[in-house]
């Protein structure tokens, strides 16, 4: 199955650069290898579009998420499907808008899945995690293996 994992993320605002920092231990890893390629998105949402104009089946994406839980909290989630917003911002950074954005080009992939992480500091300029965010990394990065381990299984 040909998955891209997708990490995105400011470095430069803490918690906020959680995505590029479990996608960069995943390379050190060695998951990148056939049928899994990565990509730093950063902050630039457009990269993902870009690259989702060619086909793959699966879409891990990986990004520090405020859905109101506890801070350090790491989420697995399903995507079903993108909701058209009004307008598409070709600069936004967010995941769905890259994903409304590609949706528009063509067909995304079968499977979408966001892993997430509760960050607790996003705004203060820092390239360091706050110690909950920090112990959650590795979390993440059990989380992704165990989605791409699911191939083997079947």
């Amino acid at each position: 199955m040909r998955t891209l994992i997708a990490g995105f993320g400011n470095v430069l605002r803490g918690d906020d650069g959680f995505g590029v920092e479990v996608l960069r231990r995943l390379g050190d890893r060695g998951v990148a290898s056939g049928d899994v390629e990565l990509l730093d998105v950063g902050t630039g949402g457009i990269r993902l579009a870009q690259e989702l104009i060619t086909t793959y089946d699966r879409l891990i994406i990986v990004d520090a998420t405020t859905r109101g839980g506890v801070p350090g909290t790491v989420y697995s989630l399903v995507v079903d499907g993108v909701r058209p917003t009004r307008e598409i911002d070709m600069h936004s950074a967010v995941p769905s808008r890259a994903l409304e954005v590609a949706q528009a080009f063509g067909p995304l992939p079968r499977e979408i899945y966001l892993v997430g992480c509760e960050p607790e500091e996003v705004e203060k300029l820092t390239m360091t995690f706050t110690p909950v965010v920090e112990a959650a990394v590795e979390e993440a990065v059990r989380c992704v293996e165990s989605l791409l381990a699911r191939d083997m299984q079947t």
